[in-house]
């Protein structure tokens, strides 16, 4: 900028710092009324449905929640850690202690709100005990929720699993299996599309639902997972510290409320249940 008068480069100075203030961070105040707005990543069913449900209970506390969608279990927690949003909302707490320890993030869980029982699907088999010897069956490729497809698989007897490997368990723990069942990893986003491909699937309720809706995927549940002492609950995690700050507190009173309590038990035929 050689040559430049001092009083251009005073108002290009001026300019930037203009920009840079008017960016702000996701959960900044937003003006109106003194309203502020809270960044919430989700994944869209049912996640998001909640939260749009939540959100006007939440406005009357003076908080706007803004959705976010995301359609993996990867970035919204790179965006949260990141500042980029101020909460998100679509996972359980093993899911969360074990990516946050994996990347080094410091996220904690505020709230449980919802579960998702994971359940065995098929759309050739009608009953669990119709199943074939060597059936092919898809479990979701997280660790996570691979282990917990696993011991759903165990608890009905298609398999047996190492003695105490809980909620650690992968398909190397498996001892053998009654049914000879040809187990598959797969990512679960995309369980629900290959599932006319196999035998049956343990796949995710969001995922299920998202398919259910969009795909319009017609299938038998054979199996599902108890709602009662589930550690699987779906949770709002925030960076840790900001548990107690007052978007925060106003997003977890309107998604405990009995309004959204009766949102979820009238929308989802039992495949998400409220966990408050």
């Amino acid at each position: 900028m050689k040559g430049t008068p001092a009083i251009v480069v005073s108002a290009l100075l001026l300019s930037v710092t203009a920009l840079l203030s008017s960016c702000g961070k996701p959960d900044e105040p937003a003006g109106a009324g003194g309203s502020r707005t809270l960044k919430v990543g989700a994944t869209p069913v049912p996640h998001a449905e909640i939260l749009r449900a939540a959100a006007p209970l939440a406005e009357r506390e003076g908080v706007k929640i803004e959705v976010v969608e995301f359609t993996d279990y990867i970035q919204p927690n790179i965006a949260l850690s990141d500042g980029q949003l101020g909460a998100n909302y679509f996972q359980h707490v093993p899911y969360l202690e074990r990516f946050s320890a994996d990347r080094r993030l410091s996220l904690s869980s505020a709230a449980a709100v919802h579960l998702e029982p994971l359940a065995l699907y098929s759309t050739k088999h009608a009953r669990l005990e119709d199943l074939p010897e060597a059936a092919q069956v898809t479990i979701p490729a997280d660790p996570t929720n691979g282990s917990r497809a696993l011991q759903l698989l165990a608890q009905h007897g298609l398999l047996r699993l190492r003695e105490g490997v809980g909620v650690a368990a992968t398909v190397k723990d498996v001892l053998d299996s009654p049914r000879k069942l040809a187990l598959r990893e797969i990512d679960a986003e995309q369980q629900p599309r290959t599932l006319a491909d196999v035998d049956a699937a343990v796949i995710n309720g969001n995922y299920f639902l998202e398919a259910q809706k969009n795909l319009k995927l017609d299938a038998k549940v054979l199996a599902r997972e108890s709602a009662k002492g589930n550690p699987y609950a779906n949770v709002l995690p925030v960076r840790k510290g900001d548990e107690t700050r007052p978007e925060v507190q106003a997003l977890i009173k309107a998604l405990h409320s009995d309004d959204v309590r009766r949102f979820i038990e009238s929308h989802y035929g039992g495949a998400v249940v409220p966990a408050f």
